[in-house]
């Protein structure tokens, strides 16, 4: 009993922390000259950070295996590795203030819905927690479904900081060569913010294409043990793959074609619509090995 009125104070003290980190993130994107302000939302997002992770170990206590066996905890373990993401990425902006600022008013807003989603709009017998299915009684619940959840948080923050550079270079033509930046009648300073949130978006995504490389390899592996098939055509496992072959398309324009700028940002932007398509619009309404089966 303890442990569930932990949990429910726990997600309901990380949306409001969220909640108003985003406030401070929005606030200083118009008064960054205020001072502390810019420090107070990055308090804020460790804050809900450390937050859900006490929640998802309550869980863990609790139920006896590792809390990602429903969408409440995977919602959780989401908006958890984004701040992770964004706290480590937030980190490579320390000497760029305006840019700390516009990402966090990007991400923020992000983990505070995810968040919101998870405790208010989900139905009570979603968010509670229930003993797994025997395909599910394997190590590779942790391995494979938190490796990918981790490579979604890492593509989403990448795409979200692509959004975020086309939104400073709005308007302007944008030439990229390695870490310089030519911008035709701005600011350097401008110039300077949007090389930076291209050059972190494209680690971010990196990153997160690697992770759900390796998160995809392990899902074929359990599905093997556990279906006797590595590849179903799963409208998880499609979308999955597609997911996968659009940032995979935006590595390869950066890497081979040498594509830099607004051109590969517009792919990553897209990725977005791919991501939640994989993580809820499958899992939602698809009919599947995978589908949570909320509105079907």
């Amino acid at each position: 009993m303890a442990l569930a009125q932990l949990q429910n104070f726990l997600d309901n003290a990380s949306f409001a922390v969220l909640f108003a980190a985003m406030l401070v993130y929005w606030l200083n994107s118009w008064f960054n000259q205020i001072p502390y302000l810019r420090s107070m939302g990055t308090v804020g997002m460790a804050i809900g950070n450390l937050c859900m992770a006490t929640l998802l170990t309550a869980r863990w206590l609790e139920a006896g295996y590792f809390p990602l066996s429903n969408l409440y905890e995977s919602l959780f373990f989401l908006a958890w590795g984004i701040t992770a993401v964004h706290l480590y990425m937030e980190n490579g902006l320390t000497a760029n203030f305006k840019g700390k600022h516009l990402l966090g008013a990007f991400t923020a807003p992000v983990c505070t819905m995810i968040v919101a989603f998870a405790t208010i709009s989900l139905p009570a017998e979603m968010q509670v927690s229930s003993p797994l299915v025997p395909a599910l009684k394997s190590n590779w619940l942790m391995m494979h479904v938190s490796v990918i959840l981790l490579s979604y948080a890492a593509l989403l923050v990448g795409s979200i900081l692509a959004v975020a550079f086309l939104w400073v270079s709005r308007g302007q033509r944008v030439v990229l060569q390695g870490d310089s930046l030519g911008i035709t009648g701005n600011l350097r300073t401008q110039a300077n913010l949007a090389s930076t949130l291209d050059n972190l978006s494209y680690r971010s995504i990196g990153l997160g294409w690697w992770l759900i490389t390796v998160g995809i390899i392990a899902g074929a592996v359990w599905a093997n043990e556990a279906w006797g098939t590595y590849w179903s055509w799963d409208p998880k496992e499609t979308w999955s793959l597609i997911v996968w072959l659009v940032y995979a398309a935006y590595l390869h324009a950066r890497i081979t074609k040498g594509w830099q700028g607004r051109k590969p940002a517009w792919i990553a932007s897209g990725g977005l619509l791919a991501v939640w398509t994989c993580y809820l619009g499958v899992n939602l309404l698809g009919k599947g090995l995978h589908s949570y089966g909320w509105f079907f």
